[in-house]
Order: C-alpha cells, then structure tokens, then sequence
C-alpha cells in the first residue's frame, strides 16, 4: 500500500539539543511535544490525539516515560532500529493513520545518551573482513576504495563539515555553533583516518516531536500542512560477509531510497528533490549518500562540493539545520529532528535557514541497522 497524500504533518517541535545536564528526558519530551501541540493547534491533546508512538534506544522505561511526562494515557508503540530509529517511528505511525487505525498521532523521538556514563555509542558491530569495528573505524574503511577509485581527499570532506558548521550556527535548537574553515577540519585531531574530529558527530541529548493525521482532516488544524510522500525501509546484507560489497556505495541507502522514490513517484531525484537533511554521522557519510539516493552520478561528488552545489545557497541544500554534525546525534530522536527540520523549510519557516528558492519536496535519510539498514522519507507541500 502506497502512503503518498494519505497522511500529513500538521504540527512539529524540537527541544534545544546539547549536553542537557539540567534537563530529564521527561523535561525534553515536554518542551518538544508542547511546541508541537501549538504548532498544531492542539488545545486537549486528550481527546484530539488516539496514539502515540516512539522512537528511543537508550530510554530508561521502554518509552511509557512519555506517557507519564505529558499525562497522555493513549494506545504507546515504541519502535527501535539503532540510528534509523526515528524516522521507523514516523513510518509506523504513517502506516497506521493511512490504514484508518487512527486519525490522529503523536510521534515522539527522543534520547539521553550523555547520563548514561560513557562518551560514545555501545555499538556491537562485528569486524568489518577482519578491520576494526567502532562507529567511526567502520565507515572509515569506505574511504581509501572511494578515494582511490573517484579521486576525492579530506579536503572535500572538510567542505563538507564547513558547511554543516555554517548551516549548524542558524539553528537555535543546534547543539554546536561553531563556524569552522577547511584548515580547521583538516588540523582536528585524528579519530580514525581519514576522520579528524571536526569529520564526526557528537552525542547529544534531545526530542524532536510530528504530529501527524489524515490528509483529508490537515486543513482542520492548519492552512499549509505538509503532506507525506513516502516513507521506506531498506536493508542489506551485511557489509562482512557480502562479496559484492565495494566499500564506494551503501546498499541499504540505495534501496530505501528506491522504494521510497516509486512510492512517491519521482524518476529524477537529483531535480525533483528540493532539499535533503542526511545521515551525516561522518563526513563521508554524507558525501556517499549524494550518490547512493541518485542526486549525483556515482564518482562525482567531488566536483558539486566544490562547486557548494549543496551549501544554502546551492542548487539542492543538504543539511541545512547544520545535521548530525551540530546538532549531535541523540539516537531515537535524529530522524524524526530531520523531519522537523525538512516541515519548516517547505512552509518557509526556516528562520535564516530559509532557502532562497521556496522548495515544495524534501527528504530525510536515516542509516540504521547495525549498520545492514536505511529508512528514508520524503514531503511535499502539494497534494
């Protein structure tokens, strides 16, 4: 079954991302899910929202802490896929209203990694052909076979953490307000050839918050709803024991991002996508994913970074919040913050992130699994 213009997006918020010492998750949920409410127009969530689901990896309670904090008693899903998370949420919750289980729902992604007493993510990702196997050791492999085969270096990269910093410092509920230069980024200290520090994103606490319902009811809580094109999972084979697997492409990317593009009907994502927030957790992240969603031919990532063919000001902004990368990467909570994000670029709420040219379709990509998964999703303002 098809989602497209079946369910829109009639309310959104986010809470500050950081280091929240001062703030529970309880607090976060709060603040994230009441500015929704008012997006929304929601004055009794109690009797206008039926459902609610979640998205978090490392909640204390299996999410029921956000029944408890917003006293809404309703039917909770909490829906888990490592760093996809997020936008599963979306996905389930869409799912559900366009089935007619529910008319409308609250989907709520959040996570508080910093109070649980390590500096970095508990990923057990087994050895990648025998390499070692951290986060940031992972994608790393990917770089030398991009490299060597396509020509790029660390310092497309580096461009690449420019501009996430620029777009990050636009952003008030950012996390990192940091401009930062190329010499920057390539002096940072080393993580994980070729990733300096300014290469990879942080943890963070934080909680993005959509409520979504029918398309056919939008209208009765807002003149301009966003109206979801497509939401898609994808999955791979493990990357350790798939011989096809070149260390140039990521596999679940592009087979998420094909569902998702036939469920919303577009041939040509490079012109028809207008704005895309991605999973930058590394810079190369990023830049592979240009080319494994289809915006550039494969190789050629290089030349449009060069070019700020994604900057702000370019002809297809990627994000333009400033991503993962200022904004930290609070697990359950980062896709559904694209989400957000991609809502107030195409009603033109964007603040000084707005882009120049109004955009009318956006896409969020999230990589999950461990790392063998993808979801991706895709708005529009026209029904």
């Amino acid at each position: 079954m098809s989602l497209k213009d079946k369910v829109a997006i009639v309310g959104v918020g986010r809470c500050k991302f950081g280091e929240n010492w001062d703030r529970s998750e309880e607090d976060m949920i709060v603040d994230a899910t009441f500015q929704a409410y008012e997006d929304a127009g929601i004055e009794d969530p109690r009797k206008q929202i039926d459902a609610i689901y979640c998205g978090s990896l490392y909640s204390k309670n299996g999410s029921v802490e956000v029944s408890e904090a917003l006293k809404l008693y309703k039917p909770l899903t909490s829906v888990l896929n490592y760093c996809a998370t997020g936008t599963e949420a979306f996905r389930a919750a869409a799912m559900s209203v366009a089935a007619g289980v529910y008319e409308t729902v609250l989907v709520v992604g959040y996570d508080k990694p910093k109070d649980r007493g390590v500096s970095g993510p508990s990923v057990n990702i087994r050895d990648v052909r025998d390499l070692p196997a951290t986060p940031a050791g992972w994608f790393a492999v990917c770089a030398q076979p991009y490299f060597e085969k396509y020509g790029a270096s660390r310092e497309h990269l580096a461009k690449i953490a420019v501009k996430n910093h620029h777009n990050g410092t636009l952003a008030p509920e950012s996390f990192l307000k940091k401009e930062i230069t190329v010499e920057d980024a390539l002096n940072g200290r080393m993580i994980s050839w070729p990733f300096g520090l300014y290469d990879c994103a942080a943890q963070s606490d934080g909680c993005a918050v959509t409520i979504v319902t029918r398309a056919d009811k939008a209208k009765n809580f807002r003149d301009d709803p966003v109206y979801v094109k497509a939401v898609a999972s994808g999955c791979a084979p493990n990357p350790n024991t798939d011989p096809d697997f070149d260390f140039c492409r990521w596999k679940p990317t592009e087979n998420a991002g094909a569902e998702a593009f036939e469920m919303a009907g577009i041939k040509d994502p490079g012109k028809e996508i207008h704005v895309a927030q991605v999973h930058d957790c590394f810079t190369l992240t990023e830049l592979l994913t240009y080319e494994d969603l289809g915006f550039i031919e494969k190789g050629s990532a290089k030349e449009y970074i060069e070019d700020g063919y994604f900057e702000l000001d370019g002809e297809l902004p990627v994000n333009t919040d400033g991503g993962l990368k200022t904004f930290g990467h609070p697990t359950g909570a980062s896709g559904v913050r694209m989400i957000v994000e991609n809502v107030l670029q195409l009603q033109g709420r964007a603040g000084e992130r707005k882009l120049k040219k109004q955009p009318t379709m956006a896409l969020s990509h999230n990589i999950g699994g461990f790392p063998t998964g993808c979801a991706v999703a895709i708005l529009g303002i026209d029904k």
